[in-house]
């Protein structure tokens, strides 16, 4: 039985989207992102607090999702 987990979008909390792709954690620290204590916000959020390029960092998280699916 194949499982289908959830898109990563800009509105997923930070936290939530390592717990469905734990891989995805070294991409948010690629990108400068808090995933630690600054986790449970928004990708989004997160991106704009951390000056990260969010297109960019959407893009490479659904490429390690897309690679652990």
């Amino acid at each position: 039985m194949v499982t289908i987990k959830e898109k990563i979008t800009q509105t997923m909390v930070v936290n939530d989207a390592i717990k469905l792709y734990p891989d995805t954690i070294g991409v948010f620290s690629k990108f400068h992102i808090d995933s630690c204590c600054g986790g449970a916000v928004s990708i989004e959020d997160a991106a704009k607090r951390d000056k990260a390029d969010l297109d960019a960092l959407l893009k490479k998280l659904d490429e390690v999702a897309n690679a652990s699916r």
